[in-house]
C-alpha cells in the first residue's frame, strides 16, 4: 500500500477530519506511544461533532501527552491518504511548558527525543509535517 501526504496553506483546505500537534517539549520532539503498538507518534486524532480544530488539537493534547500548560497555535493543513482514500486536517505546533501524569487513554507513554525515531507509527506523514514545521517561515 503507498502512502503519501501534502501540506497546504492554513485554511484553504477548509474541512477537516483530523488533528496533528506537532509539539515541543525542553527543545525537544515529544512523542506518544500507544498501548497496542511498539512505534511513536505525534498527539492528534479525529475531529470529534461539534469541535473546531483548535478545541480537538487541546483535547488530543492533554489526553495524548498529559500537557497541562502550553501555547499552541494552528500552522499548516494537509491531506493525507493511502490507495483507500484520504482525509484533510489541520496541524497545531504545541510548545509545552509543563506536563501533567499521562491521563488514563490510549497512550502507554510519552517521551522527549532529540530527533524523530525510525519507528514512527506513520513514516510516510509525521516527517513530512515536522519538516515542514522547521522549514516554515
Amino acid at each position: 500500500m503507498s502512502y503519501y501526504c501534502d501540506v497546504h496553506p492554513l485554511d484553504t483546505l477548509r474541512t477537516y477530519k483530523y488533528v496533528v500537534v506537532l509539539s515541543r517539549y525542553q527543545g525537544k520532539y515529544l512523542l506518544s506511544r500507544h498501548k497496542e503498538r511498539t512505534t511513536w507518534e505525534t498527539q492528534g486524532g479525529h475531529i470529534e461533532p461539534g469541535e473546531t480544530p483548535l478545541q480537538a488539537a487541546k483535547r488530543e493534547l492533554f489526553e495524548e501527552s498529559g500537557a497541562v500548560r502550553y501555547q499552541i497555535k494552528p500552522v499548516f493543513d494537509y491531506r493525507a491518504g493511502d490507495d483507500d482514500g484520504e482525509a484533510n486536517g489541520m496541524v497545531f505546533a504545541a510548545e509545552i511548558e509543563e506536563l501533567g501524569p499521562l491521563p488514563q487513554s490510549e497512550m502507554a507513554e510519552v517521551k522527549a527525543w532529540e530527533q524523530l525515531p525510525e519507528n514512527l507509527t506513520y513514516p510516510a506523514i509525521t516527517p513530512v509535517l515536522w519538516k515542514a514545521w522547521q522549514e516554515k517561515p
